[in-house]
């Protein structure tokens, strides 16, 4: 008799391959795809079977700790040492390091800060003005 379908994906090696299409970026739609089941099916196996969900949460952790990491990086900008090699008049290579300085990028420091920070950063604000009769009234404004 055949093994059911999600047994092959408790194995060490299937549970190896998931994490590694999380870790790779790939929604959970494209693990299903291809892992030949539907996303329902992935949904109700990751309910079923704690070793599927972890796993997929685990490859995905990863990635979002890089990608964020860079993100940090870029906000703040950094330096980095780039080796370059040179040809000499006698044929010797010769290495020199070169610090170079990545200025921050506003973009990424916008973003950072309008998920980290919402209240004091995001686009839409909430601002109550009273009129002179003593009303209250609330009005959105977009900056």
């Amino acid at each position: 008799m055949a093994k059911a379908k999600y047994e092959k994906w408790l194995t060490e090696e299937g549970l190896i391959q998931l994490e590694g299409w999380a870790r790779d970026g790939l929604t959970d739609e494209q693990i299903a795809h291809n892992m030949g089941i539907r996303r329902s099916t992935l949904n109700d196996w990751k309910s079923k079977y704690p070793d599927i969900s972890d796993t997929l949460k685990r490859g995905k952790e990863v990635v979002d700790i890089q990608v964020e990491n860079a993100l940090l990086k870029r906000a703040l900008g950094f330096e980095v040492v780039e080796a370059t090699k040179e040809l000499t008049d006698r044929g010797l290579i010769v290495t020199k390091e070169v610090t170079k300085h990545i200025a921050p990028d506003t973009t990424a420091a916008i973003f950072w800060l309008k998920n980290r920070k919402p209240n004091e950063w995001r686009d839409k604000r909430e601002t109550e003005i009273t009129g002179k009769d003593g009303n209250d009234l609330s009005i959105n404004i977009k900056l």
